[in-house]
């Protein structure tokens, strides 16, 4: 068994491609209608294409309050790996994006939280 999709519920899927792209560098690899919203999911281009992240929107009333409870408790959504955490920080800070944590060490790895733009904190990870 492998992981091969997850998602993050977003509030705005054009803006959220628009973030997941332009912003962290993500590829988009789908972008289909799905009922009332579209089916887009975004690869990284640092990896083989196969796992997916699926930008969800927010249909279901209890995964709304899911995300606002995560967010106003200061707790990321999920958390993407980078090889140089204060580079990519940086980068980021430059393009204007709002962290909630500046590079931390944890242990054996250095994490930091910015916010997606779509409702969500995104934490980064260097093992």
């Amino acid at each position: 068994m492998k992981i091969y999709m997850t998602s993050v519920y977003v509030d705005d899927q054009d803006k959220a491609l628009a973030f997941y792209t332009n912003i962290l560098g993500f590829v988009k690899k789908m972008d289909m209608p799905a009922g009332e919203g579209r089916w887009i999911t975004v690869v990284s281009p640092e990896g083989s294409g196969e796992i997916e992240l699926l930008l969800e929107p927010i249909a279901f009333p209890a995964a709304g309050t899911y995300q606002k409870e995560l967010f106003e408790a200061a707790i990321p959504f999920t958390s993407f790996g980078v090889d140089d955490i204060q580079k990519e920080y940086e980068r980021m800070k430059d393009l204007g994006v709002e962290f909630n944590m500046e590079p931390t060490e944890m242990g054996p790895v250095t994490v930091a939280i910015f916010n997606d733009t779509c409702g969500n904190l995104i934490q980064m990870a260097q093992k």
